[in-house]
């Protein structure tokens, strides 16, 4: 146990200061500032080593949290890194993007706010590099055998890690220029800076991962030419495909996606001239959605100089505190401020969007909305309630509707399931025999952290199938759900 009576003495959460609005707004740089290690190694001693660490259960990949919150309130981080990366291969990603189910989980949050699993795990990753304790881990010993990984988000790069590292070649392919799926692209830089990915993607490089941007499976290979050239491919090519909103006024000019809006600003943020480009700057921004893209399109909004900001959501605003239906140890819908919403602009809930309205010249000028209501378990417009919103940017961050599936079908007759994820088995495996499928695109739209468990879960699938064995860690498997009770 870290600090005995650590959760007597210090009965608050303490988090690292975010950087003053006014001046992360001239910037794409990260909003926290350096953290403290006196803080953090008081928060740390506030775990209590539980006997039953629900944490563990909160977290799909297992962190053994108590293990390095001892170890940091001890200041012995090198051993620190090496127990979280026992268990988890990005943790520099999941201390950045996680929402920290852990948290939720926590059994200090019976009764007080829960330890800070999360900056403690965000700070323990960047003392190890600072310090130079992330070294590549080449394998002992090759097999012989080869593995394609197409994508390379958090679930590829996650098992092409493991694999590489059981001693197979391997080699992710990616069709953007750039490696790191969302990661790269869809992410902002205010979020999580390039330079956490790089770094990994150097490590990765250094081990003997084989990285190729740039190749579009499907179009530049078929799936079934991939399939003939490796022993072994995961398919983890996330869940892109976006929902819409087929009302009046959808083809307006000025209506976009979020992700079109938000992979141009990370092109240019990279340095890439992007013609065309859809910004926000003197403009009235709708942002639909209230999940974490359309807090991303917020953020960047504000980046952009935009007149006005404006978040839409069309369900009720959530509560402050856990609601009765989600008790401890399951992770509650909580109404959170996120350092974009911080930053300005209006929320507003119980708003349905009705119609997109036009100018003479077929641009977007405003919105139509009104009232939410619930009928029959349905959420519509409330007749009557009908208001316009000025709009010359509208982002619709709705969220996704599954992977892409015409090539996967056409080309290797892979099957799917009811809600549109690439069918597999308890082992990862599609009816295709040595096609695996990890992340998203067998799961739907997830948490970063469930992408990289998958990741890991089905590298070890895959090395069992090429080798009759593993010893590879699995974390969860395909039917896993969050914690419920």
């Amino acid at each position: 146990m870290a600090d005995p009576k650590g959760f007597l003495k210090t009965r608050e959460r303490e988090l690292p200061p975010r950087r003053p609005v006014s001046v992360r707004l001239m910037d794409w740089k990260e909003v926290y500032e350096a953290r403290d290690n006196d803080t953090l190694r008081r928060q740390a001693g506030r775990c209590m080593d539980c006997g039953v660490p629900f944490c563990h259960q909160g977290c799909p990949l297992g962190n053994l949290i108590p293990e390095w919150n001892d170890l940091t309130w001890r200041d012995e981080g090198r051993v620190a890194i090496e127990r979280l990366h026992a268990t988890n291969n990005f943790p520099e990603f999941t201390g950045t993007l996680c929402p920290a189910p852990c948290e939720s989980a926590c059994v200090l949050s019976i009764n007080q706010p829960a330890v800070t699993i999360k900056h403690v795990e965000m700070s323990i990753i960047e003392q190890a590099f600072e310090n130079g304790w992330v070294e590549p881990q080449l394998p002992g010993r090759l097999t012989g055998k080869t593995v394609a990984v197409v994508g390379s988000g958090p679930a590829g790069l996650a098992a092409a890690q493991q694999l590489t590292r059981a001693g197979h070649t391997v080699a992710v392919f990616e069709r953007d220029d750039r490696i790191g799926g969302l990661l790269r692209y869809g992410i902002p830089d205010f979020k999580m800076e390039k330079r956490q990915l790089d770094q990994r993607l150097a490590q990765m490089t250094a081990e003997g991962t084989r990285f190729r941007p740039g190749v579009n499976i499907g179009v530049d290979m078929s799936w079934d030419e991939l399939r003939g050239r490796y022993d072994a491919v995961v398919v983890a090519i996330g869940a892109m495909v976006p929902r819409d909103l087929p009302i009046p006024g959808r083809d307006l000019r000025g209506v976009h996606f979020a992700m079109d809006y938000l992979v141009q600003q990370n092109r240019v943020g990279a340095g890439d001239e992007v013609a065309d480009q859809i910004t926000a700057a003197g403009k009235h921004v709708v942002v639909l959605g209230g999940g974490d893209t359309g807090a991303d399109c917020v953020g960047t909004a504000h980046r952009q100089l935009a007149a006005s900001v404006t978040s839409l959501a069309i369900g009720k605003q959530p509560g402050t505190t856990r609601p009765d239906h989600q008790p401890w140890p399951m992770s509650p819908t909580l109404f959170e401020v996120s350092s974009a919403h911080e930053e300005g602009g209006v929320r507003q809930f119980l708003a349905s969007t009705v119609e997109f309205l036009s100018n003479d010249a077929g641009e977007v000028r405003a919105i139509r909305v009104a009232e939410t209501e619930f009928l029959d378990g349905r959420r519509v417009p409330k007749a009557g309630t009908e208001r316009e919103i000025p709009a010359d940017l509208v982002l619709l961050a709705l969220g996704f509707t599954g992977p892409e599936q015409g090539d996967l079908e056409h080309q290797m007759s892979l099957g799917f399931d009811e809600r549109g994820n690439v069918d597999r088995d308890a082992d990862y495996q599609t009816s295709r025999e040595g096609v695996f499928v990890a992340g998203d695109a067998g799961r739907g739209q997830s948490l970063i952290v469930w992408a990289i468990a998958e990741g890991r879960a089905a590298a070890a699938a895959v090395d069992r199938y090429l080798e009759g064995e593993t010893m590879l860690p699995a974390p969860v498997k395909p039917t896993d759900r969050a914690f419920a009770i």
